[in-house]
């Protein structure tokens, strides 16, 4: 999903912490909330509870981090998650930023389209900017979604009806087979977008609260 929080400013535990430290560096962490969700919840362990403290006294000190020659590290760390709401306040107190990514908008779309479909033979007449004009709604792991339903159909059309021995004496390849407009269409009216409308408000209600740009 594309409504993703971005976190500045927080290193890595146990051996990234080393790594990050003695040069400058960027780090990328997906799904945060899975380490540092909020503290103190029912059934929470104490291997966990731990770990996220030793992320936020890290996340302390990393500022001032400097080698022998007293030059000051530079240490980025980005973080996204799909649920803002379940990180730990105190965490979430010392991101230096938190962004939301929306939904991709239409020029967006037909650009994941191209990218997605860039090793897929597509036969001429199709149109992938008035598909992406429909796709209103659609996160990147959709269009994602849409693009493989639609290059496969061409081999299932290949093999219909076709033998085991048949399918296996086949020489053609699934980027072989070229992908027609009626093949998207009906790939994107099978693969229905994962986002609800409530996700999206409940995304913005907690960026209008906790937001920065």
């Amino acid at each position: 999903m594309a409504q993703d929080a971005a976190c500045m400013l927080f290193p890595l535990v146990h051996d990234a912490v080393y790594v990050c430290v003695c040069a400058s560096a960027a780090v990328f962490i997906d799904e945060i909330d899975c380490l540092a969700s909020q503290r103190g919840s029912s059934g929470e362990h104490e291997a966990s509870r731990r770990v996220k403290s030793e992320l936020l006294v890290q996340m302390d000190g990393v500022g001032g981090a400097s080698d022998d020659s007293g030059e000051r590290k530079s240490v980025t760390v980005l973080a996204a998650t799909n649920f803002p709401w379940d990180l730990d306040e105190a965490l979430r107190r010392r991101l230096e930023k938190r962004i939301y990514i929306p939904l991709p908008e239409a020029a967006d779309v037909q650009a994941l389209l191209q990218i997605n479909l860039k090793t897929v033979s597509l036969e001429s007449g199709v149109d992938l900017q008035l598909l992406a004009q429909r796709m209103a709604g659609y996160s990147g792991a959709d269009v994602t979604n849409v693009c493989r339903d639609a290059a496969m159909m061409p081999m299932r059309r290949r093999i219909k009806g076709l033998k085991r021995e048949e399918i296996k004496n086949l020489n053609e390849k699934v980027e072989d087979l070229p992908v027609s407009q009626a093949d998207l269409e009906e790939a994107f009216a099978r693969v229905s977008s994962s986002v609800s409308p409530d996700d999206i408000a409940r995304h913005k209600n907690w960026m209008a609260e906790f937001g920065s740009s």
